[in-house]
């Protein structure tokens, strides 16, 4: 069948098993050429080729949840559990995930694999930072319970590997009381990407925070942008501007395009801009709606066109962060291919996984539509990234190149050296862990 990731580029054909329980899945690996390659897929809502191979096994069979700690406040489920499958379970028990990205549809294998970050990675790290063990099927059939403090070389490869190390069956993962379900948010107009700066580091105690730029913007007004901040709130005396409610609006076909240019963007970008001067400065909203805005559209990765997107997201260390992002919004307007959801995050300290891609500094993610000419621009932006010691972000990747991904992760051998000897034939490996040189070498 073909398959693709959330940006619908690459697609490729791949023979996709969902397996129906774990004795399955045991039979499956037991039964593998290890000539014939393949990856775990969860939700499939990685942007690229992370979870694309030859061979892709699903993990929708292992959503059962294990054990509930109501006093430490920690679950034990599947890894084919959503986070709005967990969040449904722990909101009613007053818990919160400590770290969410952008969508609650990601699996928290998925999640783990990619050490996926959100709007408060400035305090609380990464995913993985609150996950307290999992257990992993390795390539042998074998079962391995690791944590930071049993197995910790396998654990730190695991977090961030994209399900290159095993299969992720289940996980502990840490919950943290909130006082509710609401946010208070607070809008604040930056009118360069100067003033962007400033106020992400006047607002550094805000538990979250993530701004959204004009992209296209030139001169004195480049990087215009509006920055959310947010914290839980008990509003049981107050009524929320908004209320917990389900998505209803979809795209259900592929739009032309065309459709998306550099004169409806700047037109899109400069309306929201000018609308969100007389928004609001302060509000109320359901955690849904801060947390998770795209998830109350679906298929919005309709809205690119049948060829699809890809997501460029870099990390910039603090040192040169203005610089490399003021050239890179500098070459997106040039080229007129920029897009109406560009994000900047400012980041925390990095961890000790080998391949996570979270650390101190600010991250831009800018979203392109498939079109001749990108490559070259992205191209364009790698050698800016990697001049201010940058990196990309392997879960919104889907053509970066071996000398650009081993440039921005220098742990890169020290993953290959751990792999060869748990997966000794290479059984675990996808198409961009061939692309970028982490399995090239045991194939």
């Amino acid at each position: 069948m073909e398959l693709s990731g959330w940006g619908r580029f690459p697609v490729v054909s791949a023979e996709f098993v969902e397996p129906l329980d774990f004795s399955s899945l045991q039979m499956l690996l037991a039964s593998s050429d290890p000539s014939a390659k393949l990856v775990p897929r969860g939700a499939g809502l990685s942007y690229g080729d992370s979870a694309l191979a030859a061979r892709v096994i699903g993990s929708r069979f292992m959503d059962n949840f294990s054990a509930i700690d109501e006093t430490a406040r920690t679950i034990r489920c599947g890894s084919g559990v959503s986070l709005r499958q967990l969040l449904r379970l722990c909101m009613p028990r007053g818990w919160f995930l400590p770290v969410v990205p952008g969508t609650a549809n990601v699996s928290v294998g998925g999640a783990i694999a990619a050490d996926v970050h959100g709007k408060n990675h400035h305090l609380d790290g990464s995913f993985c930072d609150h996950v307290l063990d999992l257990t992993l099927l390795l390539a042998n059939g074998e079962l391995i319970r690791c944590s930071k403090t049993s197995n910790p070389e396998l654990f730190q490869a695991t977090c961030g590997g994209m399900g290159l190390t095993g299969i992720i069956i289940e996980a502990t993962l840490q919950l943290r009381e909130v006082p509710g379900v609401f946010i208070q948010r607070r809008s604040l107009l930056a009118h360069s990407l100067r003033e962007c700066f400033e106020l992400f580091e006047v607002n550094s105690a805000s538990s979250y925070s993530v701004a959204w730029l004009d992209c296209l913007a030139r001169g004195k007004q480049q990087g215009r942008s509006v920055l959310y901040l947010g914290e839980h709130v008990d509003v049981s005396n107050k009524r929320p501007s908004q209320h917990p409610t389900r998505g209803w609006l979809t795209v259900p076909f592929d739009l032309p395009a065309s459709l998306l240019n550099s004169y409806s963007l700047n037109l899109f970008n400069s309306a929201y801009f000018q609308a969100k001067r007389y928004a609001p400065k302060s509000d109320t909203v359901n955690s849904t709606s801060y947390f998770f805005p795209l998830d109350g559209i679906a298929h919005w990765n309709r809205l690119y066109g049948q060829r699809g997107f890809l997501q460029y997201q870099c990390l910039i260390p603090d040192d040169g962060a203005f610089e490399a992002i003021s050239a890179i919004l500098h070459k997106v307007s040039r080229a007129g291919k920029g897009s109406f959801l560009s994000v900047l995050k400012k980041m925390g300290a990095a961890n000790s996984n080998l391949l996570s891609f979270p650390g101190p500094g600010y991250t831009l993610a800018l979203d392109f539509k498939f079109e001749p000419g990108l490559f070259a621009l992205l191209e364009e932006l790698d050698a800016v990234v990697l001049a201010y010691g940058g990196r990309l972000y392997l879960a919104k990747d889907a053509r970066m190149s071996e000398a650009v991904f081993k440039a921005g992760y220098p742990q890169w051998e020290k993953f290959v050296t751990l792999k060869q000897k748990i997966d000794p034939h290479g059984l675990f490996a996808s198409q961009q862990s061939d692309r970028v040189g982490l399995t090239q070498a045991v194939r």
